[in-house]
């Protein structure tokens, strides 16, 4: 049966509201029609969108964006483990024997023994007592954070924590509080401030980022972790950007600083090369969320083929060190190459992430477009994912970058700089 041509409305407009002595009613989509989407638009017309690109390959140092072939340094793909023969072979193996999905949540029929092989895998490689395996990453911050901070509990997050961290706190019944980028000293005062003015009990958790997504500047996690234990704050690190990457046996950048957290959270759609996410800690914590964690409840687990994936990662990024220094040499021979240009690309990485700051964000698209067209693929990032006026783009690096990859990508970048001065 052929569906009804679409209407703005269910019924007609004029009657809606011709019987009432009022105004004519709000359309709830007026608000697309937004200065922000005609911008978008625009970009798209000029050919300056650098969004929803269309991969025609997997993601390595070299993928094809339609016909053409760039040198890629815009993925998260840290480890160079998404075409990882042994990671495919792993998720090829999980769908003969589990088939392609699980049709349910974790909590009724979606449990398989993979889940809970990687959640052992996960808690001895993090050293935490267990772990909890979600669907995204973005769902464990937010059921995560929605869950545990009740309504006289407060969350105080770093002013550039992602944001999966900003929308659990928004939807936690309790307080949210930001405090200044990477400052102990920002976060004392919140605490202080919090603690001397509440009015009943309360309880409070602090999250950070290991590393940021944007800058990849390494959080000071030894100064946050003993501002929480003055004020006997809980502590959450985001792994997503660090796991695999840096630390003793690559767990991440809490490890790296000898800080134990009380919650680690981490992602697969990094340098695990799946997709999903899990947090790690005290088994009382996790299994209070096994059991009202409603972004575990409500949603459906984790499919055969991306846990397969997962765990098969997790068994190579403990156990290889050498992907791990290649990624870090990698990404400085990006920085000095990039600072030689004189691009503003801030101090010496300590991770992936190498940005390269433009600063408005027509101007960072432009940037954009002219290395695409001289063969390299990176990030724009504009605002919200940065502040207004400080557009950049993100690259960074995988370890199966050769160097004469960064030494082409520089010759590109060399061009572009030319066209700018």
């Amino acid at each position: 049966m052929a569906r009804p041509a679409a209407v703005p409305y269910p019924w007609p407009v004029a009657e809606a509201w011709t019987s009432v002595e009022s105004s004519p009613p709000v359309d709830l989509f007026d608000k697309c029609d937004s200065p922000r989407l005609m911008e978008y638009r625009m970009a798209d017309a000029m050919g300056l969108n650098p969004y929803y690109r269309e991969m025609a390959s997997q993601s390595g140092p070299l993928v094809m964006l339609g016909d053409s072939p760039m040198i890629m340094l815009g993925s998260n793909n840290y480890l160079g483990l998404v075409g990882d023969e042994r990671v495919k072979r792993a998720a090829i193996d999980a769908v003969e024997r589990f088939g392609t999905g699980c049709t349910g949540s974790r909590l009724m029929n979606g449990t398989l023994s993979l889940h809970r092989e990687l959640e052992d895998a996960l808690a001895d490689w993090m050293q935490v007592e267990a772990c909890l395996v979600f669907s995204t990453g973005y769902a464990v911050n937010l059921g995560l954070l929605a869950t545990l901070v009740g309504a006289n509990d407060a969350v105080f997050l770093d002013a550039a924590g992602h944001a999966s961290l900003i929308d659990g706190a928004r939807m936690s019944a309790g307080a949210f509080r930001s405090f200044r980028h990477n400052l102990p000293s920002s976060l004392r005062h919140r605490l202080r401030t919090w603690h001397d003015r509440r009015e009943v009990d309360g309880a409070a958790l602090v999250a950070v980022d290991g590393i940021y997504s944007m800058e990849g500047d390494l959080a000071p996690l030894a100064g946050f972790a003993e501002v929480c234990n003055e004020f006997g704050a809980r502590f959450l690190v985001d792994e997503a950007h660090a796991l695999g990457v840096l630390g003793p046996d690559g767990r991440g950048a809490a490890a790296a600083a000898g800080v134990t957290p009380d919650l680690v959270m981490g992602t697969f759609s990094k340098a695990l090369a799946s997709c999903g996410g899990f947090l790690g800690g005290p088994k009382q914590v996790i299994d209070y969320l096994r059991i009202s964690c409603r972004a575990m409840l409500f949603t459906a687990a984790g499919v055969p083929a991306a846990v397969g994936a997962a765990l098969a990662a997790v068994r190579i990024a403990q156990s290889d060190g050498d992907r791990r220094a290649l990624v870090l040499e990698r990404s400085r021979q990006l920085h000095a190459g990039l600072a030689a240009l004189d691009y503003q690309v801030g101090p010496e990485p300590q991770g992936p992430i190498v940005p390269v700051h433009i600063g408005e964000d027509w101007d960072a698209g432009r940037t954009w477009r002219n290395l695409l067209d001289h063969g390299v693929y990176t990030n724009c990032a504009v605002a919200p994912a940065v502040a207004p006026g400080r557009a950049l783009l993100r690259t960074s690096v995988m370890a199966t970058h050769s160097e004469e990859h960064i030494v082409q990508a520089l010759r590109a970048f060399e061009e572009v700089r030319s066209t700018l001065d």
